[in-house]
């Protein structure tokens, strides 16, 4: 199985309601996006998507229609409203990665921690659901790798919660350092905070459109009409192409040798590493310098997330030093469905080595039982991948050697 991939075409910018009408445009049910969106603990709001044109182009606009008065929320209210919600998996670690990208960035800028950062516009009803819908959207079109071209930036000024900026505005700077972008002489704002920071969490790779077998295109609408440009997004989705020359997605491992931290630390530490947004992460014992028992602290990172997350090792741990090296990744496809055990739903997933039951669920699940947590995987493993026409499903599970 090749990974899906979706390539945002960005000649107009990006937005967050441009990202989720792109999506829905491609094949996404509003409707089942909706019924996601639900378990958010955010109410007052509403989906609707318009069939428009831009630059004589059919696109799909999204608009959410909020009835709630405006709020001002928190990094941390946003990551428990996030967290709270029974959002496929996928989709809300993306929406926690990018979240946690503009609270960064907002920190950077503002000159104060990411945990203590206020998002105004970012923070509104309407751009929580753009952002967790978008991430939803992707989950419901098997989306496995997000790639983008360069992004298109406006100019001139546009008006925020701290008064005049200039576009490109410095949030969206800040987000998409070290992702190519370029200029222009629109004079509106383009690419906003809540598309920047889709694009600098999910990306996984930017330039050309990469080798693929098409399977659906999408194109969403901005609100306004421009001259001379179809105020617009365009999605490619398709599988990917095998290719031997292949280098893989580039990413940076940080690596840091720790011979005076706690295991309580370590184990901190890389909770709060996979949370902001890290591939993987993980510890190894070793032997030090001067014949000290140490640890090393791996973390795998798209190279958007390097400082973000170099920085955070160097919170978490006290190091003194962070040292990286770049390599390929290929990663293989999956998809996450449900499955019910005695009634109780836990998450599967499936890949082309086979099946495998989200541990967590299975915990929860054992625990309600009162059942082995073995036998409870194996339960929910049998339900997502059926018995062939010679096995037994009603025959009880073997028993193990022991």
């Amino acid at each position: 199985m090749s990974p899906r991939v979706a390539w945002w075409h960005c000649f107009s910018g990006i937005a967050g309601d441009m990202a989720l009408g792109s999506l829905v445009d491609a094949g996404a049910e509003l409707e089942v996006i909706e019924r996601e969106l639900v378990a958010l603990p955010v109410g007052g709001w509403g989906l609707e998507a318009r069939s428009v044109q831009r630059g004589g182009l059919a696109a799909t606009q999204v608009v959410v229609n909020v009835r709630s008065t405006p709020v001002v929320r928190t990094h941390a209210h946003i990551v428990g409203l996030i967290t709270e919600a029974r959002l496929p998996e996928r989709a809300r670690r993306r929406a926690l990665a990018a979240f946690a990208a503009l609270a960064e960035a907002e920190g950077r800028l503002h000159g104060r921690p990411a945990s203590q950062v206020h998002f105004h516009e970012v923070g509104g009803t309407d751009a929580i659901i753009d952002i967790v819908g978008t991430c939803v959207a992707l989950e419901v079109l098997g989306v496995d790798e997000v790639r983008s071209s360069a992004v298109a930036q406006g100019s001139g000024m546009v008006r925020s919660a701290h008064g005049l900026l200039p576009v490109p505005a410095p949030a969206v700077v800040e987000l998409l350092a070290g992702a190519p972008i370029y200029g222009t002489d629109v004079p509106v704002e383009l690419t906003t905070p809540t598309g920047a920071a889709l694009l600098a969490s999910l990306a996984q790779g930017w330039g050309p459109m990469p080798a693929m077998r098409v399977e659906r295109v999408g194109r969403g609408a901005g609100s306004r009409e421009l001259d001379g440009r179809p105020n617009l997004v365009q999605v490619v989705i398709g599988e990917a192409v095998a290719d031997s020359a292949d280098p893989g997605h580039p990413v940076t491992t940080l690596e840091t040798n720790l011979d005076d931290v706690t295991g309580e630390v370590l184990a901190h530490a890389v909770a709060a590493l996979i949370d902001a947004g890290a591939l993987d992460a993980w510890v190894t014992p070793i032997v030090g310098k001067k014949g000290r028992p140490a640890h090393q602290l791996s973390v795998v990172a798209e190279p958007v997330a390097v400082e973000r997350l170099r920085q955070l090792i160097v919170a978490e741990t006290g190091t003194l030093g962070v040292r990286s090296h770049h390599l390929g990744r290929w990663t293989a496809a999956r998809e996450v469905s449900e499955v019910s055990v005695e009634g109780y739903p836990v998450r599967v997933k499936r890949s082309p080595a086979g099946v495998k039951a989200e541990h967590d669920d299975v915990a929860r699940v054992a625990g309600l039982l009162d059942r082995p947590l073995r036998q409870v995987a194996r339960l929910a493993e049998a339900a997502a991948d059926p018995p062939g026409p010679g096995d037994h499903p009603g025959s009880p599970p073997e028993p193990e050697a022991g």
